[in-house]
């Protein structure tokens, strides 16, 4: 069920839904915190947070997973049937808790950050600065499930022979969702496809296997060195940029840990850059939705060096900001709903084979 969200005059109001004590302390400390951000409430468990938004109409909501009486997922999945509403998971920053966070994006929710297992007080109080910018983000943002494709492109006319075509896909805040939608409709034999989404260490491995899962492709997580692949998708390890090297006529992933850019490890930029000087116009990319604007001169590169480049419409988009940046640059020759990316990156290699 679609719910545009469009953030009221005012400050954000925001509900917390932890059933820890200590959590809902730090976290209403850490909002109040915010000038732009006002904690409306607070709830222990699902169902007292069920009333409390009746009562309060929050703006966000902030859901952790292990709750009493009903759990984080369920009450997830019924308040997008019943309420779509954005909302900002606080997860542990486990693998297990990975999984669940990437179900918890696959409902709906907007964005998540991470809760450590020892010392939450101090944890979260260094995640201050990240849980209120995204929340802020999370109220812009269009509450909507993204759709699985029913019809996946037709393969029977394309036919790809090497890896001498190249995709690249970045994303941020919406993205693990929209990638999932792009490979779900990519062939087994697809141009190799490197792709960095924002995301933290713990989570990006699981969220490789998780691509793969729904992928036709075979979806890895990158690792150094390693050859990029006809019908293999790579995605950068969170921590780790990941840059395409050139190496005699193939081309290789290069994880590096050198300083963020814009704040980001790994950066689309930093990808993007890379393609553009290994690959040109061998390559398309596709920037899709994210706050922020990284990855906005990377797609610009990409153009200047002859690449096919398009970026997620602000329809489809969670958040408009990177593809929407890339868009004010100059640096997209397409703007398209998600439904149409997957095959405009297929058709625009297919035709520079």
């Amino acid at each position: 069920m679609a719910n545009p969200q469009f953030q009221r005059p005012g400050k954000v109001r925001v509900l917390i839904v932890d059933d820890s004590a200590l959590v809902r302390q730090v976290l209403s400390e850490i909002l109040s915190g915010d000038p732009g951000i006002e904690v409306v409430g607070t709830a222990p468990d699902p169902l007292i947070a069920r009333e409390k938004i009746k009562q309060l109409d929050p703006d966000v909501l902030t859901l952790d997973v292990e709750m009493p009486r009903m759990d984080g997922l369920t009450f997830l999945q019924n308040l997008m049937r019943l309420r779509p509403m954005p909302v900002v998971m606080v997860s542990s920053l486990t693998e297990a808790g990975a999984q669940i966070t990437l179900d918890a994006l696959a409902l709906g929710a907007v964005d998540f950050v991470t809760k450590p297992k020892l010392d939450v007080q101090r944890g979260l109080t260094r995640y201050g600065t990240d849980l209120c910018e995204k929340v802020k983000t999370a109220a812009r943002a269009r509450v909507a499930r993204l759709q699985t494709v029913t019809a996946p492109v037709s393969t029977d006319t394309i036919k790809y022979r090497t890896t001498d075509r190249l995709i690249a896909i970045g994303a941020s805040t919406g993205g693990t969702e929209a990638i999932r939608a792009i490979l779900e409709q990519m062939p087994a034999d697809a141009p190799a496809t490197v792709i960095t989404q924002h995301i933290p260490p713990a989570f990006s491995k699981p969220f490789a296997e998780r691509l793969n899962k729904h992928s036709r492709m075979t979806v890895v997580h990158a690792e150094d060195d390693m050859p990029l692949l006809a019908g293999h998708a790579y995605v950068a390890p969170g921590g780790l940029h990941l840059r395409v090297q050139r190496s005699g006529a193939r081309w290789r992933c290069r994880l590096g840990e050198d300083e963020p850019i814009r704040r980001h490890r790994p950066s689309v930029d930093a990808l993007f850059d890379s393609v553009a000087q290994a690959a040109g116009a061998n390559a398309s990319a596709a920037l899709l939705t994210g706050m922020g604007d990284d990855g906005a001169r990377g797609l610009l590169a990409l153009r200047k060096a002859g690449a096919a480049t398009m970026v997620q419409d602000e329809a489809s988009s969670v958040v408009w900001g990177m593809p929407g940046a890339a868009y004010t640059l100059g640096a997209a020759q397409q703007v398209l709903p998600l439904a149409e990316i997957a095959g405009a990156l297929l058709a625009s290699t297919n035709a520079g084979t």
